[in-house]
């Protein structure tokens, strides 16, 4: 397998234009839908690298692999037992989650690379189609592809359509200004109020913000301004140009920012984006057809081997591992 290339540009001041274009996705809101763009990673390579970070953002990727698992063959259903290639849905819109190479057009990152492992374990070919965030439902229904790995809260409700095997833990981040002396760190409600908070709307994150707010003003604290922007780009400038204190979306697209841009950005605490419940991530597959199994297997595989947790070190995502993963674990109440 080919060696990834590196590229050696060291120039800072490009860092804020390459985060500037990275759009708001429902892949990250995890239950909401954009019209977001779709850029490629040759920028971000640059500037993850002027960084200190390692990231690979060329079509070579000389992905991190596992080897078969008989268990998770032998989970397979009948329908899949002949099948030579698996087809999984991912938004390929926002590092280090899902995005385009720079070739602009071949999905790289974290969810691809959980796919690639599971195709391992299961001994089939991963045949990637990136869709809108939105319409994975709709893929999956229609047997366009048989899993969707795009970031995807398990709920009750999505439950009754689909069955889910988890990979991560729901991570929200709470991202200010670097130089934010006055904002160290949000743990609980009483630490936004009065500020003005950028957050995804129809989002978990909106809800979790809508009722912390709702329990300040019931004890008499100011209230939290709402700000909410078509895309990611608008967001980001608004928190460099001071309009907003912070935002608020998933910890995955924060902790890059920071990481890449420490000198902007920070990241001043988490939550579970199932507050006051747990939430897990989990691959998507239709209700009822049986590969669910499979695929939990064949994800245990690659924890107990070291493969997964590997995955996720070379995302910056070790914070969102999970020890286990469940077929159909508790999902978010109904609304």
């Amino acid at each position: 397998m080919s060696r990834p290339t590196t590229r050696h540009l060291t120039s800072r001041s490009r860092i804020g234009a390459a985060l500037l274009v990275l759009p708001l996705v429902a892949a990250l809101a995890a239950c909401s839908s954009s019209n977001a763009e779709e850029p490629g990673g040759n920028q971000l390579a640059a500037d993850a690298e002027a960084a200190g970070l390692t990231v690979n953002t060329t079509p070579d990727q000389d992905r991190i692999t596992t080897t078969e698992s008989a268990e998770a063959i032998a989970l397979l259903p009948e329908a899949y037992q002949d099948v030579d290639t698996l087809k999984v849905a991912v938004s390929a819109y926002v590092a280090p989650l899902a995005f385009l190479a720079d070739d602009e057009k071949t999905p790289i990152g974290n969810e691809t690379d959980i796919a690639y492992l599971i195709g391992d374990a299961l001994g089939k070919d991963v045949q990637l189609e990136v869709k809108a965030w939105a319409d994975w439902p709709l893929a999956i229904q229609s047997g366009d592809v048989d899993a969707t790995i795009s970031n995807v809260t398990v709920t009750e409700e999505r439950k009754e359509l689909f069955d889910f095997s988890s990979y991560r833990v729901d991570q929200l981040g709470w991202l200010v200004q670097a130089d934010n002396e006055d904002i160290t760190s949000i743990d609980e409600a009483a630490d936004v109020a009065g500020l003005t908070v950028a957050v995804g709307s129809g989002t978990n994150q909106e809800k979790i913000l809508l009722a912390w707010d709702e329990a300040n003003q019931a004890e008499g604290l100011d209230p939290v301004n709402i700000e909410y922007f078509e895309n990611d780009g608008d967001t980001t400038l608004a928190l460099q140009s001071g309009r907003i204190d912070a935002t608020f979306g998933p910890n995955a697209t924060s902790a890059y920012k920071a990481a890449v841009a420490p000198q902007d950005f920070k990241v001043v605490g988490t939550v579970n984006g199932g507050w006051p419940e747990t939430a897990q991530i989990a691959a998507a597959t239709l209700k009822g057809n049986d590969l669910a199994p499979a695929i939990t297997a064949a994800i245990n595989h690659a924890i107990e081997d070291g493969s997964y947790d590997k995955v996720l070190e070379r995302w910056g995502l070790t914070e969102e591992a999970i020890t286990e993963s469940e077929t159909n674990p508790a999902g978010l109440p109904k609304s």
